[in-house]
C-alpha cells in the first residue's frame, strides 16, 4: 500500500480554508526561487528548516557550475539540504519516503548525493551521518530480506492455482499480506531493526503462518507434504479457531513444527533458534494484532493501518513499495546485479556446477553454519581436560569460573533483551552459551599450549586472573555476536555497525579495551577453525582498540606508560625506536600478557627469557619483589604494534598525497612517532589518525609544501575502515569538541610548535627508524601468490562461499569460467613481465598499493604498464598475433581499471578546482 498523499500543514490541515500568509522567512526566499517554497510547503517544515536549509544550498551551489543551472538537479539539492536542516533540528515534518517522493528520487541517489555534499567537511554533521547510517543499514536490511521473501515465495506457491482455488485466494493477495504481517511483527519484536539473522528468522516464521493457512492445492512440494501432514495429524490451523489461546500455544509446541523445518531445512537456518522466534515473539505478536479473522487470512487493510502508525511514527521508509517494485526504493543496475538470480550457464556444453549466490541472507546463514560446524562438539561446561587443569592449580579456579559465566550471562541477557527488544532475551542467552562453549574451548587449547612451551602443569595465577577469564570469555562472545551481525550491504566481511558491534560486547561486561586486547592474537592462535571474516574481524577489532579506544581517559594504559616513564634511574620509554627496524615476532602469549611484567629490564648484550614459575604458579616470588619495576611486556608489544599501524596508516596516505614529495614522508613519521612516545596525552580520548593528519599537515606546512587540511580529509575519507567524526569532532578540551583543523590550531600547534619549526632549519631532528612492516600474523592473503619452486604456478585464496552438506572444509563446485582457481605454465612472453609482478605481490607493502590504485586521489597514480615491442597494452587497443587470451583478458581488465582512475581523478579535479581557499 502506497504513502498518502502529503498531508497538508498550517491552518489548511485542520479546517480547510485560505492558508495563512508566507511568513517573513518563507517571503524572504520566494523571490526567485519558487520551487523551493512549494516543496518545503508540500513537506510542511518550519521556518527555521527552510532558513537553514537555504543558507545550506547557496553554500553548496558553487561547487559545481552545471548544478545551479540544471533545475532538476536543483530541486534534489533542495530536497537533500531540507532533509539535512530538518534532521539536525530535530523537526522532521516529513517522512523519509515522503521525501523521495516528492523530488522523485530513488533512494540510493539521495544516499549518492549526501556523501557528495559531505565533500566539504564542515556541511554534514556526525548527527546527520548518523542518522543516514541507520536509514541505510534497515535500507540494506529490508531490500535484501524483500527480494528473499520473493524468491523464496515464488519456490513456496503455484502462482496460477485451480480456478476453484483462485476464487478463495490468490498469490498476489497472500505475498502483500504476507508481507505486511513481517514489516508490522518486525517493527514491533525488534528495536533494533537492521539486525538481518532475526529478522529473517522472523520472516520464516510468518512464512510459516501463512503456509499453514493456504490450502495444499496453492503449495509446491516439500510444503505441500507437510501441510497435508499436519492435517492429517489435526493440527493445521482452520480447526483451532475454538481453542483457547493456552490450549493453542500447547499444541504448537507439540506438532505444529513440521513446516518449520522444512523451512529451516531449505534455507540452512538453526531450527531451536527459529523455534525460539516463534513462541517466544511471533506467537504474542500474532495474539497482540488479532491476526486470525473468519476467512482464515489477516485482513490486510488492517494489518496495514498499524504498519502505517509505525511508518509515521518513525519518518522513515515505507517498505510496502518493495510490493510494487517502487523506482525510490531500488538499487542502480550494477548493485542490483549480485542479487540472487537462478544460476545459467555460460556455455550450454558446460556441466551444471554453480557458484552458490552468495547473497546476504544465504551468506550470513552460511557464516552461522560454519561457526555450528566448529561448536557443534563443544561443550557448555568444562570438559574433563579443563577439570583436569583445573585441579592442578595451587588455588582450584573451577568454581570462580563457573559463577563469573553465570553471572555475566545474567547480564548479557538483560543487556542484550534492551538493545534488540525485550521479547528477545531468550535469544541472547541462546547466543551467550554459543560464546560459553567457544569459551571453554578455546580456553583448553591455550592451556595445552603453554603446558608444551613451558612443561608446566599449575596453571594457577593465569586461571585465578578475572581480567584473563573475562577478556577471553568477552572475545569468544563477540566471534558469536559478530558471526550473526554480519553486513546486510556486504557480501564478504562482517557487520561492525549494529548496535550490538563491538566494542559493545565491553561495555557489557564492563571490560577495559587494553585488557580485551591482550586475548586477541593469542585467541586467534588457539582457535584454528575461526573463518577468514572472523579472523578480519578480530584484526579489525585489535585495530580499534589501538586507534582510539585503549587511549580512553579510563584506561589503564595510561598508568603503564606513566610507570614506565617514572621506572627508577632511568629515562625510560614505552618501546624504544631503535626496535622499531626490527620483524615484529609474533610469538607471546595470553599468559605474557595478562601477568606482565614479567621480565627484568634489557641489559645491552643480555639474553630475555620467561621464568615459568612466577608467570604461572600462584606462589609469590620474594627476590622479583626486590627488584626495580620490570619492564611491561603488554606495553611494549602494544606500542610495537601501535607503531606499526601508524606507519601503515601514513605510508598509504602519503602515497596518495605525496607521491611529489616522497622525502617528506620520513618527516612526518618522526614527528608523528615522536608524538606518540613522548607527547602520548594527546592521545586520550582521541584519535590515532587525527595525530597522523596533524603531524602531515605541520611538516608540509613548515615545508612550504601546499597541502590543505580538506585535500588531507578528502583523501583519508578514502581509505578503509574510515569515520567522519574522527575529522569532524576532535576533542578540544573538556567538554568541548570541534573539527580537526580547530584541534590543530588551538592544541596540536600549541604543542609541539618548537618541534616542528626544528624540520625547517637545516639540521632537522634524528629521523626515526622506519618500522618494519611484515604481513598480517594471522596469514590471510588477497593476491595470488606464487608456489615456491614452481614454474608459473599461482595460487589464489578460497573465496567461494562452503557447501555445508559437503562437510566445514569442501568447497561448492567451479566451472572454469566461474573462477581460475591456479595458472599453471601459462606464457606472458618474457620473464621481465612476470617479475614486476612477482615483486609487487610478494613484497611486505603490496596492500598499500593495492589500496591506493583504485581510490580517489587529488593525484594521478601510477600504474603498472606491459610494454611489447613498443606497444602500450594498458589501453587495450591492439592485440599482437602470438598473444593468448589470458593476455588479451588482462590487458582488456588494465584498460578498463585505467579508465575508471581517469575517471575519478578528473571527477576530483574538478572538485578541487573550485575548493574554498
Amino acid at each position: 500500500m502506497p504513502p498518502k498523499p502529503p498531508r497538508k500543514g498550517g491552518a489548511a490541515a485542520k479546517g480547510g480554508g485560505t492558508p495563512p500568509p508566507p511568513s517573513a522567512a518563507a517571503a524572504r526566499l520566494e523571490f526567485g526561487e519558487t520551487g523551493f517554497i512549494a516543496l518545503c510547503d508540500t513537506l510542511r517544515v518550519s521556518d527555521i528548516v527552510r532558513t537553514n536549509a537555504w543558507k545550506m544550498y547557496e553554500k553548496m551551489s558553487p561547487t559545481d557550475g552545471t548544478l545551479v543551472s540544471c533545475s532538476e538537479k536543483k530541486k534534489d539539492m533542495w530536497g537533500i539540504c531540507i532533509f539535512t536542516a530538518a534532521v539536525d533540528l530535530d523537526e522532521m515534518t516529513f517522512t523519509f519516503t515522503e521525501l523521495l517522493k516528492s523530488i522523485g528520487m530513488s533512494i540510493c541517489t539521495c544516499f549518492h548525493l549526501l556523501r557528495e555534499m559531505d565533500v566539504n567537511m564542515d556541511t554534514i554533521s556526525t548527527k546527520v551521518d548518523s542518522y543516514v547510517s541507520r536509514l541505510r543499514k534497515k535500507y540494506d536490511v529490508l531490500f535484501a530480506l524483500y527480494h528473499k521473501f520473493e524468491s523464496t515465495c515464488g519456490l513456496i506457491y503455484v502462482a496460477q492455482p485451480s480456478s476453484q482455488t483462485a476464487t478463495e485466494l490468490s498469490f498476489p493477495l497472500i505475498l502483500k499480506t504476507s508481507w505486511i504481517t513481517f514489516l508490522l511483527a518486525k517493527g514491533k519484536v525488534l528495536q533494533m531493526e537492521d539486525d538481518l539473522v532475526i529478522s529473517f528468522q522472523l520472516l520464516l516464521c510468518v512464512l510459516e503462518y501463512f503456509i499453514k493457512l493456504s490450502p495444499p492445492a496453492m503449495l509446491k512440494e516439500p510444503y505441500k507434504s507437510a501441510v497435508n501432514a499436519l492435517s492429517i495429524n489435526g493440527s493445521t490451523r482452520a480447526p483451532r479457531r475454538g481453542q483457547n489461546r493456552t490450549t493453542r500455544t500447547s499444541r504448537q509446541t507439540d506438532i505444529d513444527t513440521k513446516v518449520i523445518e522444512v523451512l529451516c531445512k531449505e534455507h540452512d537456518c538453526n531450527l531451536d533458534e527459529v523455534k525460539n522466534v516463534y513462541f517466544t515473539n511471533f506467537i504474542p505478536f500474532l495474539n497482540s494484532v488479532g491476526a486470525v479473522t473468519s476467512n482464515g487470512l489477516p485482513e490486510v487493510e488492517d494489518l496495514s493501518r498499524q504498519y502505517e502508525e509505525l511508518y509515521l511514527k518513525n519518518k522513515d521508509i515505507d517498505a510496502r513499495l518493495f510490493l510494487d517494485h517502487d523506482e525510490t526504493l531500488q538499487l542502480h543496475h550494477i548493485e542490483s546485479s549480485q542479487l540472487e538470480r537462478t544460476p545459467r550457464k555460460n556455455n550450454p556444453d558446460e556441466e551444471l556446477n554453480f557458484i552458490l549466490p552468495q547473497t546476504p541472507v544465504r551468506a550470513a546463514m552460511n557464516t552461522i553454519q560454519q561457526l555450528m560446524m566448529i561448536l557443534n562438539s563443544a561443550s557448555d561446561k568444562p570438559s574433563d581436560n579443563l577439570i583436569s587443569y583445573f585441579n592442578n592449580c595451587t588455588v582450584n579456579p573451577k568454581e570462580s569460573i563457573l559463577a563469573r559465566v553465570e553471572n555475566l550471562g545474567n547480564i548479557f541477557k538483560e543487556k542484550f533483551a534492551e538493545a534488540v527488544g525485550q521479547g528477545c532475551a531468550e535469544i541472547g542467552s541462546q547466543r551467550y552459551m554459543l560464546g560459553v562453549r567457544l569459551y571453554y574451548r578455546v580456553m583448553e587449547s591455550m592451556l595445552k599450549s603453554e603446558e608444551e612451551r613451558l612443561s608446566v602443569h599449575n596453571f594457577s595465577k593465569l586461571l585465578n586472573n578475572n581480567i584473563f577469564h573475562t577478556s577471553l570469555l568477552a572475545c569468544a562472545v563477540e566471534v558469536v555476536m559478530a558471526t550473526y551481525g554480519r553486513n546486510a550491504s556486504q557480501n564478504d566481511g562482517i557487520n561492525t555497525e549494529t548496535n550490538l558491534s563491538f566494542p559493545w560486547i565491553l561495555n557489557v561486561l564492563d571490560l577495559k579495551a587494553f585488557d580485551f586486547y591482550k586475548v586477541i592474537e593469542s585467541f586467534i592462535k588457539a582457535e584454528a577453525n575461526l573463518t577468514r571474516e572472523m579472523i578480519k574481524h578480530l584484526e579489525r577489532c585489535e585495530h580499534r582498540i589501538m586507534e582510539s579506544l585503549a587511549w580512553q581517559s579510563d584506561s589503564p594504559l595510561f598508568d603503564l606508560i606513566k610507570q614506565s616513564k617514572d621506572r627508577e634511574g632511568q629515562a625510560d620509554q614505552p618501546e624504544p625506536t631503535c626496535t622499531l627496524n626490527l620483524p615484529l615476532q609474533h610469538n607471546h602469549t595470553a599468559a605474557d600478557l595478562y601477568l606482565s611484567p614479567v621480565r627484568s629490564p634489557k641489559k645491552k648484550g643480555s639474553t630475555v627469557s620467561l621464568n615459568p614459575t612466577p608467570v604461572i604458579d600462584a606462589q609469590p616470588v620474594l627476590g622479583i619483589q626486590t627488584q626495580k619495576p620490570q619492564k611491561s611486556t603488554s606495553l611494549s608489544l602494544f606500542y610495537k604494534k601501535v607503531y606499526r599501524l601508524a606507519y601503515l596508516r601514513l605510508n598509504t596516505l602519503c602515497f596518495r598525497l605525496l607521491s611529489d614529495h616522497l622525502e617528506l614522508e620520513h618527516l612526518i613519521w618522526t614527528l608523528f612517532q615522536h608524538t606518540l612516545q613522548n607527547e602520548y596525552e594527546l592521545m586520550r580520548d582521541r584519535h590515532l589518525d587525527q595525530i597522523m593528519m596533524c603531524s602531515m599537515y605541520g611538516i608540509c606546512k613548515v615545508k612550504n609544501i601546499d597541502l590543505r587540511f580538506k585535500i588531507i580529509v578528502t583523501a583519508y575519507k578514502e581509505l578503509t575502515n574510515t569515520n567522519q567524526e574522527t575529522f569532524k569532532r576532535v576533542l578540544i578540551r573538556e567538554g568541548q569538541y570541534d573539527s580537526i583543523i580547530v584541534f590543530y590550531n588551538l592544541v596540536f600547534m600549541q604543542k609541539l610548535k618548537t618541534n616542528i619549526l626544528q624540520y625547517a632549519s637545516n639540521r632537522p631532528p634524528t629521523l626515526s627508524p622506519i618500522p618494519h612492516i611484515p604481513r598480517s600474523p594471522y596469514k590471510f592473503s588477497n593476491s595470488p601468490l606464487r608456489v615456491p619452486a614452481g614454474n608459473n604456478i599461482y595460487i589464489s585464496p578460497l573465496k567461494s562461499p562452503y557447501k555445508f552438506s559437503e562437510g566445514l572444509m569442501s568447497p561448492t563446485k567451479m566451472t572454469p569460467r566461474s573462477r581460475i582457481l591456479v595458472s599453471i605454465g601459462e606464457s606472458f612472453g618474457t620473464s621481465e613481465k612476470f617479475q614486476k609482478i612477482n615483486q609487487m605481490v610478494g613484497s611486505s607493502d603490496r596492500p598499500l598499493k593495492r589500496s591506493a590504485e583504485v581510490s580517489t586521489t587529488p593525484k594521478p597514480l601510477k600504474r603498472l604498464r606491459f610494454d611489447i615491442e613498443g606497444q602500450d597494452e594498458a589501453d587495450g587497443s591492439k592485440h599482437l598475433p602470438g598473444e593468448s587470451k589470458f593476455q588479451q583478458k588482462l590487458a582488456e581488465m588494465t584498460s578498463t581499471r585505467t579508465r575508471m582512475q581517469k575517471q575519478k581523478l578528473n571527477d576530483g579535479t574538478d572538485s578541487l578546482a573550485t575548493e574554498e581557499k
